[in-house]
């Protein structure tokens, strides 16, 4: 039986992220991954916040970076479209297939092995070890190891099988990549309220040509996905009129929403989307994830060396990450929930307000993908938008 001190589930960014922190740390670690390639099948977006990229210890390249945008067309349902400008570099459009690899090659150069093909099946403690089962190239193998953290996406098997669980509320969305005449490559949009009830509709520009067109919508408010993204696709004028029919990819997965109430047990970790830790407002979760998974790495690769792996040994993890970003992501899940319960009509309304100068400049000024919280309570002060003082009200009510 081999013998690890550290053993990721999950090679994707978050898992990469948390082997080479574990490995830098001293670890030996090892990394499986139960598909046979890194970076596919693709389960995301592909548009990540320049902080995202930061977090994740890399300088954005050629490589990876096929546009980057600095802000977005916000289209809610009565078509006065809010234009929101960041005046400079805010996201990447990426290749995740490129940037997960770019990622799993700087954790193999910590050392890291890597097992591609190979899937978890089994979880038992033995002794001060954790034994984990897999099917490795088709043939049932255990190896054994201090620590084994969890980055095996929305539905982890390892959560479960340890009893942490699974995230209770998951948003199914669905991403095209096809033929689609941008107004201006440099933006995204947004499309928000019945055109994708309960969350958001988005068009990613690849180039001025190609775009990743897509939504998630709240399972509270509608059940196929797949058909209000048709109905976007040849029915919303706006994006119709610009899409060139075709898919060149097609994407679906899920969003979690929520951290779980407990990411440790007795020699496990879970982090990322496996742990919940998304941003509820965007559903991006490689920043907080990667914040996340360093954490959960230096941890593991201490309690390794201090031969003590217990839940309570462990749950430094658990206090460190809600520390860094556990107020944000409930801030988030307030707004999304808040935003979400609104009807067509006081979407409209809200978005409405926020279309003049003094609103605008302080979208410009503090707006954060990653840090909603900031823009939220500067844009909660009644000096703000007089006239919407009872929509703010109910806002601040909803989220503070």
């Amino acid at each position: 039986m081999s013998g690890y001190d550290v053993i990721v589930v999950g090679a994707g960014p978050i898992g990469s992220t948390a082997a080479r922190y574990a490995a830098m740390h001293g670890a030996r670690t090892l990394m499986v991954e139960d598909h046979s390639s890194i970076g596919s099948p693709v389960g995301c977006t592909g548009l990540l916040s320049t902080r995202a990229v930061s977090e994740c210890d890399i300088e954005p390249s050629d490589d990876f970076v096929l546009n980057s945008v600095r802000g977005a067309f916000v289209h809610p349902m009565n078509g006065k479209i809010l234009t929101i400008d960041g005046k400079k570099t805010k996201a990447y459009v990426v290749s995740r297939k490129m940037f997960d690899r770019r990622l799993a090659a700087m954790a193999i150069d910590e050392n890291v092995e890597l097992w591609l093909n190979t899937r978890a099946t089994g979880i038992e403690t033995s002794g001060r070890k954790q034994k984990l089962s897999v099917v490795r190239e088709g043939r049932p193998e255990a190896i054994e190891a201090n620590v084994i953290i969890a980055a095996d996406g929305v539905r982890s098997r390892i959560a479960k099988m340890t009893g942490l669980g699974n995230v209770k509320k998951i948003l199914p969305g669905i991403q095209i990549e096809g033929p689609y005449h941008s107004d201006n490559s440099d933006f995204v949009e947004l499309l928000v309220g019945s055109q994708a009830p309960g969350f958001f509709g988005w068009t990613v520009p690849v180039n001025d040509s190609v775009s990743r067109i897509g939504m998630a919508v709240d399972p509270e408010y509608c059940t196929n996905v797949f058909q209000v993204l048709e109905k976007l696709l040849t029915r919303n004028t706006h994006v119709a009129s610009r899409y060139g029919g075709g898919k060149l990819d097609l994407v679906m997965g899920g969003i979690p929403l929520g951290p779980l109430e407990n990411t440790c047990s007795d020699g496990v970790m879970v982090v990322g989307d496996a742990a919940g830790q998304v941003k509820p407002t965007s559903g991006g979760g490689i920043y907080t994830g990667a914040v996340c998974a360093k954490i959960a790495g230096k941890i593991a690769a201490k309690a390794a060396a201090e031969e003590d792996c217990s839940a309570g040994f462990l749950l430094e993890y658990d206090r460190k990450w809600r520390s860094e970003i556990g107020k944000e992501l409930a801030m988030g899940m307030r707004i999304h929930n808040f935003i979400g319960g609104l009807g067509d009509d006081e979407l409209d309304e809200l978005i409405a307000s926020m279309n003049n100068p003094t609103i605008l400049e302080t979208i410009t000024r503090y707006g954060d993908m990653d840090h909603p919280s900031k823009l939220i309570k500067k844009m909660l002060h009644p000096s703000r938008s007089m006239h919407m003082i009872k929509v703010f009200r109910a806002f601040a009510k909803a989220v503070l």
